[in-house]
């Protein structure tokens, strides 16, 4: 499972698996649970380790594309996320530079 450092060699089966069985109880899926489904493969070997710090950010990211699409699902709310981890990593270097110019 993934209560450990370890994933477990049948995580795949057991996310679908659960997954399956939600969906025939008839309950919706959250933009979390969407999230870890559609980015299973992602998921690191020692999912443990990953701070609570990391966690509580993903949790207030996913609050704030929760507000701005007013508690309404929408499939771009998956594409925002993304986007703006990738425009969020400050290490990223960028291959157009802008000029920067002042009001002088």
């Amino acid at each position: 499972g993934f209560l450990g450092n370890k994933k477990d060699p049948n995580y795949k089966t057991i996310v679908t698996d659960m997954l399956d069985n939600f969906k025939k109880l008839g309950c919706n899926m959250s933009i979390k649970v969407h999230f870890l489904h559609s980015h299973l493969e992602y998921f690191p070997e020692n999912l443990g380790d990953v701070s609570e710090e990391q966690g509580e950010r993903f949790h207030q990211d996913i609050k704030e594309m929760e507000r701005r699409y007013q508690g309404r699902w929408n499939v771009n709310m998956i594409a925002d996320y993304c986007w703006m981890l990738k425009r969020d990593n400050p290490q990223r270097v960028h291959s157009r530079q802008t000029t920067k110019r002042s009001f002088d």
